[in-house]
């Protein structure tokens, strides 16, 4: 099997169209190693800024756009015939608050505490390659293609947010996402229509009750008795009123309470997260947790204030998008490259508010080889410099499609 995955890495070398010339390569190559030796957490990416502003130079791409603080874009207008389609392709270029112990790779994370464990160094190098391949063959399209180094994918404020609420995508047809995966083996590419994240938000709830001398409970209402039905009740929304295949999760992950053990507690304070891959569900979601919350509080003479911080919204793949992607693989890399098994994210990704703007598409690279198999948000985390041009190539050659289709 390993060995299989081996031969498919190389096929997808071999098959690609060449759209990148050897110089660009290289500095792809060079980015994707300056960024993991000197990883910058979310909203710190000053550096990462700048090296990729002073790579898209050295190919006469000056005027790339500064957003979301650290964030860069930068349009490249076709001159040829055809459609005027507007296409954005996104890639995410902060790091992990974790300490990596790859001291294997000659370009491991020289910044303590910090590492590429999401592989957005990947993904930077490959908006990178996009974005000099098209200034290359500006003459090929008609179109504009926007491309997206976009900062704080996972932590706020998020810089997805800021594309959506700046509108940053009007005027444009689609947007193309990718992340890496080491679920599928090296040299394939995965994609299914719908939703294929979850949504990602915060919670904040405050329970109040009286305070009263703890050999005397009947004189106070016990905000502690109040937080731990609201526990048990609220998990109950989740198994009784959501459906299976939802996926839906309300993850209480902090609470606050108490002064001493002989008082009874007046106030607690908790937070947590909602997570769902329904769009639809998801207010439902915010509005039953905040009516058991009530109700609960209210059972036991207390009091509850709700509040929800919204987060990612669910990814939403484009089916017409999907489909033609599954024939840019077969054309491009072989019928074998692309990943037909079952795949799905847990988690969120903020290009849920790209999707939420425009028809978009999220598809995975496939990173598992034999060194390479941990999982993301890991300190063992890896991926093969091998697999970033294969894919560059695919990308450019699939957003070529779409800008003539």
């Amino acid at each position: 099997m390993l060995g299989n995955n081996v031969d498919q890495q190389a096929n997808m070398t071999r098959n690609t169209n060449g759209f990148l010339s050897d110089v660009e390569r290289k500095a792809v190559i060079e980015l994707r190693h300056a960024m993991h030796r000197e990883p910058e957490l979310s909203n710190a990416e000053w550096k990462t800024q700048e090296r990729i502003r002073g790579a898209l130079k050295q190919f006469g791409l000056t005027d790339a756009k500064t957003f979301h603080n650290t964030g860069l874009f930068i349009d490249i207008e076709g001159t040829g015939s055809g459609p005027k389609r507007s296409i954005a392709v996104r890639g995410d270029i902060d790091a992990l608050p974790i300490h990596e112990t790859r001291a294997d790779l000659p370009y491991h994370s020289q910044i303590d505490g910090v590492m590429h464990a999401c592989g957005h160094d990947v993904h930077g190098s490959i908006a990178l390659g996009a974005a000099l391949a098209f200034h290359r063959l500006r003459a090929s399209f008609a179109g504009k293609v926007r491309v997206f180094f976009q900062p704080a994918e996972e932590a706020e404020p998020l810089g997805g947010r800021t594309v959506q609420d700046e509108k940053l995508l009007d005027g444009f047809d689609s947007a193309v996402g990718f992340h890496v995966s080491p679920d599928i083996p090296a040299g394939m590419f995965g994609a299914r229509e719908g939703a294929v994240t979850k949504s990602a938000d915060q919670f904040k709830l405050i329970l109040t009750g009286k305070m009263a001398h703890g050999a005397s409970p009947h004189k106070g209402v016990d905000a502690i008795a109040i937080a731990g039905a609201f526990i048990n009740e609220v998990q109950k929304v989740v198994s009784r009123e959501m459906p299976a295949d939802d996926g839906a999760v309300v993850t209480i992950g902090t609470i606050h309470g108490g002064e001493a053990t002989n008082i009874i507690c007046p106030s607690v304070v908790m937070e947590g997260t909602i997570r769902t891959r329904s769009p639809e569900r998801r207010g439902l979601l915010f509005q039953r947790i905040r009516e058991v919350a009530e109700g609960v509080a209210a059972m036991h003479r207390g009091g509850a204030e709700f509040v929800v911080r919204t987060g990612e919204p669910v990814v939403v793949n484009d089916a017409e998008m999907v489909q033609r992607f599954r024939r840019a693989v077969h054309e491009r890399a072989g019928q074998e490259a692309f990943f037909t098994g079952k795949k799905e994210i847990a988690g969120s990704d903020d290009f849920g508010f790209y999707s939420a703007c425009v028809p978009s598409i999220y598809f995975w690279l496939g990173t598992r080889a034999p060194g390479n198999e941990s999982h993301v948000h890991t300190p063992t985390f890896g991926a093969s410099d091998e697999l970033i041009i294969p894919a560059t190539e695919l990308t450019v050659g699939y957003i070529l499609d779409l800008l003539n289709a």
